[in-house]
């Protein structure tokens, strides 16, 4: 598929049902606003060293517990919005951050800790992972038999080869990045759903392109193909 069918098809999906989809955002938003609120905290404050580190660290176990959680609940809220139809965002949200809320946690301190080592090595292989574990969100909510460390791993598996295809896709939206700055943000609350969407778009379309007899060293679904 092409970076023009994968914003179609979300772009269709939303046009008509905007309102479900905003309401899910400005949740989330809400969340990513106390999130960056309690990170800069400490700084504006003056607080002591002691007291800033133990802030910080509160903020970090903030971002574990709920922002990230909440954040792969609304990945998953609008993968079934797009490719199934079902429109009840916000609802959709808390369920795919509750259900299985633990795995979702380790799941994600697992690839930021894989991010982080890479990163660590360099910057330019810690951005190539980044993307490389951009399906993982997808993979702990629609396959939850497989662990933290399988999770990411498929996600790297998956992206094989389509890397770029997605930093091509999000690079798209460059122009309705720079044209929500000029509405002071609240553009935003339309082109976050318009771009996960169509990003579980492209995620449903790299997994129809799994080969299963790759046979690859975690344990993996076969996924089937499209005809």
């Amino acid at each position: 598929m092409t970076n023009k069918e994968y914003k179609t098809r979300s772009h269709e999906a939303l046009r008509f049902n905007w309102s479900p989809a905003v309401l899910a955002t400005v949740i989330l938003m809400l969340v990513v606003i106390i999130y960056a609120g309690a990170s800069e905290m400490p700084t504006f404050m003056g607080l002591s060293q002691n007291v800033q580190l133990a802030l910080s660290g509160g903020s970090l176990i903030f971002a574990f517990l709920i922002y990230y959680p909440l954040e792969v609940g609304y990945c998953n809220a609008m993968r079934v919005f797009v490719i199934d139809g079902d429109k009840d965002a916000t609802a959709n949200m808390w369920k795919f951050t509750t259900n299985n809320y633990l795995h979702i946690v380790w799941g994600y301190v697992v690839m930021e800790i894989k991010l982080l080592l890479w990163t660590m090595l360099f910057i330019i292989p810690g951005i190539i992972k980044s993307f490389a574990y951009a399906m993982t969100p997808f993979i702990l909510v629609e396959f939850p038999e497989l662990t933290a460390n399988e999770a990411s791993k498929l996600s790297d598996e998956l992206m094989k080869g389509h890397k770029f295809d997605l930093f091509y896709l999000l690079l798209s939206f460059i122009g309705w990045f720079l044209l929500c700055l000029l509405t002071a943000g609240i553009g935003f609350l339309w082109l976050e759903p318009y771009v996960t969407g169509a990003m579980a778009v492209f995620y449903e379309d790299v997994k129809s392109q799994y080969p299963g007899d790759l046979a690859p060293a975690t344990k993996v679904p076969e996924f089937p193909q499209e005809v």
